[in-house]
């Protein structure tokens, strides 16, 4: 599966995070509001968000996500490295929006962009969750992400984080709001 394709919607376009794509990038990730219940409070300082971006660049797998009326970059998602024992999966992580765009159909426009293309080379997709990250959590179930019995712990600023793994598989693809 290509990792980095590019991806039309109504009214975004996902396409390859590049390294000139930072100072906007960090333009939109700056607002810790953002990263306010998410297990890695700190991204939106610049060194912390630096690194995470280029993690991004080297792992590959990363898209802008680019409102089609502005041109401007709205915020990020990544495709994982392909998980060898898990050969029927991948993760769709890493995502943020800005927040002028939470609650008006947008995450579920770029996810539902993501998983059409996943879903074509796999059985399911996988979401990893901080498990107190309400804001995300709900998001996932407002787009039919199923929770599993899965979880995923890591460290994060010096704290162990515990993530809860939502799914979508083509089956419940076909019957969730983003069909």
């Amino acid at each position: 599966m290509n990792r980095q394709p590019v991806l039309e919607g109504d009214r975004l376009r996902l396409r390859p995070l590049r390294p000139g794509d930072r100072d906007a990038l960090h333009a939109v990730a700056r607002d810790s509001e953002i990263w306010a219940m998410h297990p890695s409070r700190d991204r939106w300082q610049e060194p912390v968000f630096r690194r995470f971006f280029d993690e991004a660049l080297a792992r590959g797998g990363a898209l802008a996500i680019i409102d089609r009326a502005t041109g401007g970059i709205i915020g990020s998602s990544q495709f994982a490295e392909l998980e060898p024992e898990i050969p029927d999966e991948i993760e769709i992580g890493w995502s943020f929006l800005a927040r002028a765009y939470w609650g008006k159909g947008y995450n579920a426009e770029f996810k539902r962009l993501m998983l059409v293309h996943a879903l074509r080379h796999f059985e399911r997709a996988i979401f990893q969750v901080g498990e107190d990250n309400l804001i995300s959590r709900r998001a996932m179930e407002n787009i039919g992400g199923v929770l599993t019995d899965r979880t995923r712990t890591f460290e994060r600023t010096g704290v162990m984080v515990r993530h809860v793994i939502y799914e979508i598989t083509r089956d419940t693809f076909a019957i969730t709001p983003l069909t």
